[in-house]
């Protein structure tokens, strides 16, 4: 009787079990049925719920909103006072690549600043900015920054930032390939319009869309890396 051993083989999509030979050792991997152990999704966090699924006493966190597998978590964070995009998956390989400093790639923020915000100040932003870091000055990296004409359409804040008339609240786009721990926050003040309230819109290509505060998609490996990435896998 032909004995078979079982493996465990990882594709990125999914832990998959393969019969083998043991006297030969060749797998087979049917690739299209992998779809749905590795898990990743995208959601909303919303304003003021901490980013992490372990509980907190008298905090909101991403328990209170999202039912995931146990082995899935966050890939980075968001503040509690900042809003958007989080992915969530238990794929280690792309933890590492999109955590480690040697990795670069985009994040777009929509920030509200407090005062109409200069062309200077604008221009500062882009060209780098002296904020603190850990205690130690930091110049940050270049940035792509844009001051919409238009509030964007973004869902409304529960609670709303504080509305004072004679003030104005405008929005602008911050695009960074760096992310020291509130460092978008720590920018608008250094140029002088702290930030009212703070949307992670995208990372890559992978983009809130239509998600509301709060809501959360499932994505297949493959468009995830091909998003993050550019690969085609």
């Amino acid at each position: 009787m032909l004995s078979v051993k079982v493996f465990l083989i990882l594709c990125r999509e999914i832990y998959f079990p393969v019969l083998t030979n043991p006297s030969i050792y060749k797998v087979s991997l049917l690739r299209d049925f992998c779809f749905y152990m590795i898990r990743y999704f995208i959601i909303y966090k919303p304003y003021l719920v901490l980013s992490q699924f372990s509980p907190v006493h008298g905090k909101q966190t991403l328990a209170d909103f999202f039912d995931v597998p146990r082995d899935v978590y966050p890939v980075g964070r968001l503040d509690h006072d900042s809003e958007g995009l989080l992915i969530l998956t238990n794929d280690t390989q792309l933890n590492h690549r999109l955590l480690h400093p040697k990795f670069a790639h985009e994040r777009e923020y929509w920030v509200q600043v407090d005062g109409a915000i200069t062309l200077q100040a604008l221009t500062n932003l882009e060209a780098g900015i002296d904020i603190n870091v850990d205690g130690k000055i930091h110049r940050t990296s270049p940035a792509r920054v844009h001051l919409f004409s238009e509030e964007p359409d973004v869902p409304e804040r529960n609670p709303p930032i504080r509305y004072r008339k004679e003030i104005p609240a405008p929005w602008i786009s911050m695009i960074l390939n760096e992310g020291k721990n509130r460092q978008v926050r720590k920018m608008t003040a250094a140029a002088g319009f702290p930030t009212l309230r703070l949307i992670r819109r995208r990372i890559e290509e992978i983009d809130l869309v239509d998600l509301q505060p709060g809501a959360i998609r499932e994505l297949s490996g493959r468009i995830v890396y091909q998003k993050l990435f550019h690969e085609k896998k």
